[in-house]
């Protein structure tokens, strides 16, 4: 057994820990800085509030377009494709929402092949394909 028990009475001093970066930018402590008179540095981020991404400054392609003098635009259903998916979905007796349904694309989608708005995308003609059951590819 160690020595009889005797009490420290040191004193024992407690401090808060110093505030971190990020708390140095609460608000509360910048307002706080004011009022004391103390130095308040105030940084602008380069984006900040903007609300863009870095990468959405103008780019090459951007560019290009700018400079292009051609009246460019994207490529649009062709009449004949339009045709045979109207068809086609008749032909199942299929509304374009029932269709769209199965092949897991919104009704939108389907109206728009049909009214030839839609960019084509490979992977949706070949959906159609498979659920409809029909040749929609390749008939050039």
């Amino acid at each position: 057994m160690a020595g009889p028990i005797s009490q420290d009475w040191e004193p024992v001093v407690l401090r808060k820990k110093a505030p971190n970066a990020a708390a140095k930018k609460d608000e509360k402590a910048v307002n706080a800085a004011r009022r004391s008179g103390a130095e308040i540095e105030t940084v602008k981020k380069a984006t900040a509030g903007r609300n863009k991404a870095a990468s959405s400054s103008t780019t090459l392609n951007t560019r290009k377009l700018d400079d292009e003098t051609e009246n460019l635009a994207h490529d649009r259903v062709p009449t004949e494709l339009k045709k045979s998916i109207m068809q086609a979905r008749l032909d199942k007796k299929l509304t374009q929402a029932q269709l769209a349904q199965i092949i897991n694309e919104k009704p939108q989608v389907i109206q728009e092949y049909e009214s030839g708005k839609a960019i084509p995308n490979q992977q949706i003609i070949g959906k159609l394909e498979r659920a409809l059951g029909v040749k929609l590819r390749g008939k050039k």
